[in-house]
């Protein structure tokens, strides 16, 4: 079969290789020289320890393929580096107690750690906490350039072609029912499947074919470090992310939101702390949430003055001079159920958006769920 994917980010990308995989021939569009969106923007977390029940199955699997394709291509960076969400209170401890006492912690691969135990796991945490959540399952790749690595791989079977700086403009049938596009060059490419995998646009082509998607946008800040000099062994969290994963909903989760506040400039950039370290050695640390848009076009400072001053007080140590902040956008599904929106805009046209803040977590798996679903 040939297939057509517009769309150059993770979702795209996964959706071409679970593609390649079973033998179909991709041709595989992207506006831009290189993807630019969430994809190369974020942390490049494998991330499992804060999933919901329902998204557990998925996860895990998509950490299998994520594996599988660091193996195949091993410029992806996958590394089984786990995850310590550092704990401050009495309060964020409960929260740990309760999920490590639920029936999927094993499969999670949780476990409570004092804060001598988190020392050894990560010798780099010099600085002050009362325990941690370790994580075995979480995993990290690298985001900025796993893209590139995927397609190179790709391309070796002779069966996909990625063609950059090419924006489709038009989705149409042909009069033998197969499907063509027309791109801002004026070629057109007939395929038997389109998949447009839009990323955060979420105007244009995708609402021509679909309309208005049952989405919204999110807007997060970030920045990276220069190398930090040592290795931080596992990826790090802190306390507030228990409040954002939904995989840590319950009842001490409760008490611990109507007892303690975060810090004000966490609350008023709905916070928390992420932070991996690349395979260079610098630290990539983040990170915020707006959702109210028109998005501002700057970045604001408060953020990363409280992610620098967090981050140091678990490493007990200055971090090296931050060399890069950005901003990125991500779409996610309004239904927080859903792992994502698939809208069938016309037969054999499918648009595939909104993973969230898990795209990269789930991309590989959502690329072989869409391929399970179409029967390819």
């Amino acid at each position: 079969m040939r297939i057509l994917i517009i769309g150059g980010g993770i979702l795209g990308t996964a959706h071409a290789d679970a593609a390649v995989r079973r033998g179909h021939d991709v041709l595989h569009l992207e506006r831009e020289p290189e993807a630019r969106g969430a994809t190369v923007r974020n942390f490049g977390l494998v991330w499992v320890s804060g999933r919901t029940r329902g998204e557990l199955d998925a996860t895990l699997r998509s950490r299998e393929l994520w594996e599988d394709l660091g193996a195949r291509v091993p410029d992806v960076g996958f590394r089984a580096n786990g995850s310590l969400t550092l704990l401050r209170t009495d309060a964020e401890v409960a929260v740990v107690e309760e999920a490590i006492a639920r029936d999927d912690a094993q499969r999670r691969g949780f476990a409570l750690l004092d804060a001598d135990e988190t020392r050894r796991r990560n010798p780099a945490l010099r600085g002050k906490f009362l325990a941690a959540l370790h994580c075995s399952t979480d995993a990290a790749v690298e985001s900025r350039i796993a893209l590139p690595a995927i397609r190179q791989h790709l391309a070796t079977s002779g069966r996909y072609r990625f063609l950059p700086s090419t924006e489709a403009r038009d989705v149409s049938r042909t009069p033998h029912g197969t499907v063509q596009v027309r791109d801002d060059h004026g070629v057109v490419h007939e395929s038997d499947l389109v998949l447009v995998c839009p990323g955060a646009t979420l105007g244009g082509l995708a609402r021509d074919l679909a309309g208005d998607l049952p989405l919204r946008r999110v807007r997060l800040q970030m920045m990276q470090t220069a190398p930090l000099g040592e290795d931080l062994a596992t990826s790090i969290a802190d306390g507030d992310s228990l409040r954002y994963y939904p995989g840590f909903a319950g009842t001490a989760l409760d008490d611990l939101t109507a007892s303690e506040e975060q810090r004000p400039v966490a609350a008023r950039h709905r916070m928390q702390l992420l932070c991996v370290q690349r395979l260079h050695g610098g630290l990539t640390i983040g990170d915020t949430h707006a959702y109210d848009e028109p998005f501002d076009f700057d970045v604001d400072e408060e953020p990363y003055d409280h992610l620098v001053a967090v981050t140091e007080e678990f490493l007990g140590r200055r971090l090296p001079r931050v060399v890069r902040r950005w901003a990125g956008v991500y779409s996610q599904c309004i239904d927080p159920t859903a792992l994502v929106h698939r809208a069938k805009a016309d037969e054999d046209v499918w648009v595939v958006a909104g993973p969230g803040g898990r795209g990269m977590t789930l991309g590989p798996y959502l690329g072989e769920e869409t391929a399970d679903l179409l029967g390819l």
